[in-house]
């Protein structure tokens, strides 16, 4: 028998706001945290805009010593970390500190030291390379210094799959404590790659916004002026534990997570397959591992970036895996007022999500207007919806095709 898994700690910063509170006030209020880049001279650049996050800094929310040895993805994630263990009680004391892990993803880590040490190579030679150009470097290290920060002996991993990595990340957790490898997990996404590197390279391929000049209508998911999304920065974490291990300490349980599900499109390297089967067959394995039927789930945070592809598509995968009970689905996309963070974006919204079945409140898709013929869903337009929500989803898709999908329940003992 598969052991159940609750949420017990929320952790989150964001292009509006640095911490739960202030985010999930940003997420009330409909702000937008979209606007000029200002972490470099973007002037000449095809797309001037981003969401960046906003007076962050590193050695006020960890120790100073370890945040110089960390890059950005790295720094939001311990921040994110820590703020979820903190609200989670857990005193790893009591702990056994080997039944206790990490999976935290990055979809791309520090392009920024790439960046800045083949600067030096080009200019000065290899020996001016920084000592630890890799360890800032690869992704995998934002699970090592949480690891590190908190004391956590259990696994510890990452998974690497673009847009879905937050999403996957908690999905593996949820497996470990299911199956006996852990009793806690810390689990999310984190991203930091608004850099000219990051936005050249986006902006290549034609994803991004370039709505410069409008940040209220430069992410718009769903929209039929879409034109592309806004690169994000931030980290999602959530502290996820066995059921009976939290009730025995006496702690407070936001949610349960019942359902994950993960497919491959095997179709195209950054177009999510035209027919949606792909994703949406990962919310049909969400829902069988959660023993529920369409017509249970209440709510969708969708991965809704604001691409033509994107939206369609997932409005596709969204009919098929409800069929007609997908009229009756309330939908958004937290991506409106955050843009998209890329391998952070999952646990963001899953936060999201979390803090909707705590509150009974789902969030306007901020700044989307008027839908196209096909995308005829309820998008969550104009105002936001105060409702029961017993079940809520949350998608992520990833370049590669990669489809993942959470399903998380109203806890009841």
């Amino acid at each position: 028998m598969k052991r159940r898994v609750v949420v017990t700690g929320l952790g989150a910063v964001t292009p509006i706001g640095n911490t739960v509170e202030e985010f999930w006030a940003g997420i009330k209020e409909g702000k937008v945290g979209i606007g000029p880049i200002t972490k470099f001279d973007a002037s000449e650049y095809k797309v001037r805009i981003a969401a960046e996050v906003k007076d962050f800094v590193g050695k006020e929310r960890m120790d100073f010593k370890a945040a110089k040895r960390m890059e950005l993805f790295s720094q939001y994630a311990v921040a994110a970390a820590k703020e979820a263990f903190e609200d989670s009680g857990i005193d790893m004391a009591q702990e056994d500190a080997f039944r206790a892990g990490v999976i935290v993803g990055s979809g791309i880590g520090s392009l920024q030291t790439i960046e800045q040490n083949y600067t030096k190579i080009v200019e000065k030679g290899p020996s001016r390379v920084n000592p630890l150009m890799v360890p800032l470097m690869i992704s995998n290290m934002a699970a090592g210094n949480v690891s590190i920060q908190l004391g956590l002996k259990g696994k510890c991993t990452n998974v690497v799959t673009a847009c879905a990595s937050g999403t996957n990340c908690i999905g593996d957790a949820l497996r470990a404590i299911q199956y006996d490898d852990a009793d806690i997990m810390v689990a999310g996404g984190t991203e930091s790659c608004i850099c000219p590197t990051g936005v050249a390279g986006f902006a290549g391929l034609t994803a991004l916004s370039t709505t410069n000049d409008n940040p209220m209508r430069a992410s718009i998911p769903f929209d039929k002026d879409r034109n592309g999304f806004v690169l994000g920065e931030g980290a999602g974490i959530v502290v996820l534990e066995e059921l009976e291990h939290a009730k025995k300490r006496g702690a407070t349980i936001y949610a349960e997570l019942v359902g994950y599900g993960a497919t491959g499109d095997a179709y195209h390297i950054t177009s999510p397959a035209e027919d949606g089967s792909g994703a949406g067959m990962a919310m049909k394995l969400a829902m069988k591992e959660a023993g529920v039927e369409p017509k249970d789930v209440d709510y969708i945070n969708a991965h809704g970036t604001s691409t033509h592809h994107n939206d369609l598509f997932e409005t596709r995968a969204i009919k098929y895996a409800f069929g007609e009970d997908a009229k009756g689905l309330v939908i958004n996309s937290t991506k409106s007022m955050i843009g998209h963070l890329l391998g952070a974006a999952g646990g963001v919204e899953f936060v999201a999500v979390v803090k909707s079945i705590m509150d009974g409140f789902v969030h306007q898709t901020v700044g989307t207007t008027t839908t196209e013929e096909e995308c005829d869903l309820n998008y969550c337009i104009g105002a936001p919806v105060e409702m029961d929500v017993q079940y809520a989803m949350s998608n992520s898709l990833g370049f590669g095709g990669h489809n993942a999908t959470l399903l998380a329940k109203k806890y009841v003992d």
